[in-house]
């Protein structure tokens, strides 16, 4: 109790401090909960992925090949908008993904997986690269990391329609590229959360244990 008082009254005094947090993850991982819950309970502003909005993502999972480069630019489109009101934001913002995954993660496992051809990937890249000069890195990202048949779970147990289409291949293709990003690619701060086991939507517990993980975090960030 006596740390989290010292938190609060630290975070006080650092209020005038706008901070970028994302939340990384596969499909399925828990991100949009997991943003809402944080959100909630430090107060911080949540944006969230387009994904509902994005016209192309049905017709995506119907046919990888002919829509992926669509997809991929109107996600890319959407983050980059995300980015530039991010940093002209005066409070703390905490981001459902961020335009790094949707680059190096997803853009890529479609190009490794030919639903993007050298010439489409050759372009987005191109397009991405001009948008980093104004681009800059989360002050922190958390992982959430999960295995292969946890998300499948998830997954279904959410039960989008669109989502049902997803091969496992492309599945574990995303999970490999996440902790190729991760650990060995990414160079900003991240939090790795370890969550097949947690239920931090139902069990205060594990969101607990989340919450002292990142305010171990929090205290590096503004020391």
């Amino acid at each position: 109790m006596h740390e989290r008082n010292r938190l609060s009254a630290f975070l006080s005094i650092k209020s005038r401090i706008t901070v970028h947090i994302a939340i990384a993850g596969n499909i399925g991982a828990g991100k949009t909960t997991l943003t809402n819950m944080l959100a909630r309970h430090y107060g911080w502003t949540p944006r969230f992925e387009p994904v509902i909005q994005n016209p192309y993502l049905e017709d995506f999972y119907s046919d990888m090949q002919r829509w992926a480069f669509c997809l991929e630019v109107f996600f890319l489109k959407q983050r980059f908008k995300d980015v530039l009101e991010i940093g002209r934001s005066k409070e703390t913002v905490i981001q459902d993904r961020s335009i790094f995954e949707g680059v190096y993660i997803f853009a890529e496992n479609n190009y490794r997986q030919g639903n993007l051809s050298d010439r489409d990937f050759q372009t987005y890249m191109e397009l991405f690269q001009l948008m980093t000069r104004v681009t800059k890195m989360p002050d922190l990202m958390i992982y959430l990391r999960k295995s292969v048949p946890v998300l499948v779970s998830q997954i279904q147990k959410r039960g989008r329609e669109y989502e049902q289409q997803i091969a496992l291949d492309y599945l574990k293709g995303l999970n490999d590229g996440y902790d190729d990003f991760i650990f060995n690619k990414y160079k900003g701060k991240v939090l790795v959360i370890e969550s097949d086991e947690l239920d931090f939507e139902h069990n205060p517990q594990d969101f607990a244990f989340i919450i002292n993980r990142i305010d171990a975090e929090l205290f590096g960030l503004f020391s």
